[in-house]
């Protein structure tokens, strides 16, 4: 039967051949990038900042706080994220969020489960960010919910879809300063059953981190029904390195 398995996996790969995930170049194996478009990407190492996750160019002191952090500290106790969202990065996540590339969530929650692997090993449960109902009627699916599913289900870990909710259908940000940002998702998410959370350690999952507004503000109302600690686990996040 493994031979069978291995025998009409290969033929597949015979038959249609997979590509590149940004250029479309047919790639061997079960690679998800080319070597060229792979290399494009930044992807972040723990030389951060041990709070929010936000890189240092140059080596620094082992648990140095960055100044964002120290100005006003996040709800959030902890964030990582695997890669950096510019140019290059936004080729791969704009489909996977706009454009119904849902395919992609097996390879982005690898990524995440790699870089996330201490954050994910001592959280309880695993809650996406959540989308109001009529951008999720719009949109079709919750890009964070599908990549919580796949870090769950690989990590056998409990994840609630439904717990958390996004009760005021907040405007886009995309142009939105950190204030802007901040006010907009302020009382904007609610949990539904506190039992759900109480006493529990909290993994979010989002696609990117851009401010911490949204993510902070799903931290708030975990907290406010009696969540032990929350963290985050993102795909990518905007960098401003230093």
């Amino acid at each position: 039967m493994k031979y069978l398995k291995k025998v009409i996996s290969s033929l597949i790969d015979l038959l249609m051949p997979g590509r590149c995930y940004m250029c479309g170049q047919i790639i061997e194996g079960k690679s998800a990038l080319c070597p060229e478009c792979y290399g494009k990407i930044t992807f972040l190492s723990d030389q951060c900042c041990p709070i929010c996750g936000k890189p240092y160019i140059f080596p620094s002191e082992k648990d140095l706080i960055c100044q964002n952090c120290l100005r006003e500290k996040p709800k959030l106790k902890r964030l990582r994220a695997v890669f950096s969202y510019d140019a290059y990065s936004r080729e791969l996540i704009l489909p996977f969020k706009h454009t119904d590339r849902t395919d992609m969530a097996p390879f982005f929650s690898q990524l995440m489960i790699q870089i996330g692997q201490e954050l994910i090993e001592h959280c309880d449960i695993i809650i996406p960010v959540p989308l109001h109902r009529r951008r999720l009627l719009k949109r079709k699916y919750n890009q964070a919910t599908l990549l919580a599913s796949k870090i769950a289900s690989t990590c056998q870990k409990k994840m609630l879809p439904h717990t958390l909710l996004r009760t005021v259908n907040t405007k886009p940000q995309g142009h939105d300063n950190r204030l802007q940002r901040k006010n907009n998702v302020k009382n904007a998410f609610l949990v539904k059953k506190k039992n759900d959370v109480e006493g529990k350690k909290v993994l979010l999952i989002d696609d990117v981190y851009t401010t911490g507004a949204t993510l902070n503000a799903c931290a708030e109302a975990l907290y406010a029904a009696g969540a032990k600690r929350v963290e985050g686990l993102t795909l990518a996040r905007v960098c401003h390195f230093t």
